[in-house]
């Protein structure tokens, strides 16, 4: 017992001290490292053990720059334009910037530097692979359900053995695939899923924060004392936003003035 104890004991440790940041040094991942990532990766879970996974692994800057070229152009654009339509400080951390619109734009498209960072893992999904689990998962299409299950398990064990080894990470959300794949050369009937910096953080270690467990987990039936109003989710998003802009700032090495 003791044994899982202390088993139990790294694991949280592990998972409260991971972090994403946006800010890397350049000293460069060994091949063996980025290796034992992806091994971690290949065991997550799958419907009918599907594993539709792949992934690429890319370190040459230009590659990487394009990359990054791409989602500033498009992704960020896509995100920029759909955070408009929320009142300012129920905005992402990324989109609270002051001034003219157009100027905010390109201030996010310049700031985004997860290229910098020595590698980066591009996940792939194949939807093709799952025809084999049960016919529910196809109700929206071959990119739905145990598609995007699968690869949301790998991607979250790839953030974990990054953390475990000494390194960090980013959750780079891909909204419009069609130029990753034009410049990775990717077939079309593959989803480009995400794109996952890797590297040694160029930013100060900080402690994450959670809601405790009082608040989310309920015994035998749901407790309705703990249900939010449509009132208190937004009481609860405006907190959320004062607690994580300063935080969002940090991992980028962002000052307040720079985002005036």
């Amino acid at each position: 017992m003791a044994g899982n104890n202390e088993t139990y004991d790294m694991l949280l440790k592990l998972v409260k001290t991971r972090m994403s940041v946006r800010k890397f040094r350049p000293d460069p991942i060994p091949d063996d490292t980025i290796d034992k990532v992806l091994e971690v990766a290949s065991w997550a879970m799958s419907g009918a053990n599907s594993q539709p996974w792949e992934f690429i692994v890319v370190t040459d800057p230009d590659t990487k720059k394009q990359l990054r070229d791409a989602y500033s152009e498009y992704n960020t654009d896509f995100i920029f334009w759909m955070e408009q339509q929320r009142e300012y400080k129920l905005r992402h951390p990324s989109y609270q910037v002051r001034g003219d619109p157009q100027e905010s734009l390109r201030f996010n498209k310049a700031k985004a530097n997860w290229h910098q960072a020595p590698a980066v893992i591009v996940v792939l999904g194949d939807g093709r692979r799952q025809w084999g689990t049960v016919m529910g998962a196809h109700t929206f299409g071959r990119d739905q359900s145990h598609l995007t299950d699968g690869l949301a398990n790998a991607s979250f064990l790839i953030h974990l053995a990054i953390a475990s080894l000494g390194l960090t990470s980013e959750w780079v959300s891909i909204h419009i695939q069609e130029p990753y794949k034009r410049i990775l050369g990717i077939p079309d009937l593959l989803m480009v899923y995400l794109i996952i910096p890797i590297g040694h953080p160029d930013v100060p270690a900080r402690e994450g924060v959670r809601r405790p467990l009082n608040e989310t987990v309920h015994r035998e039936r749901y407790d309705m004392s703990k249900y939010m109003s449509n009132e208190d989710v937004i009481r609860y998003l405006y907190s959320l936003r004062e607690a994580t802009v300063p935080v969002h700032s940090a991992s980028r090495a962002v000052t307040v003035e720079e985002k005036k």
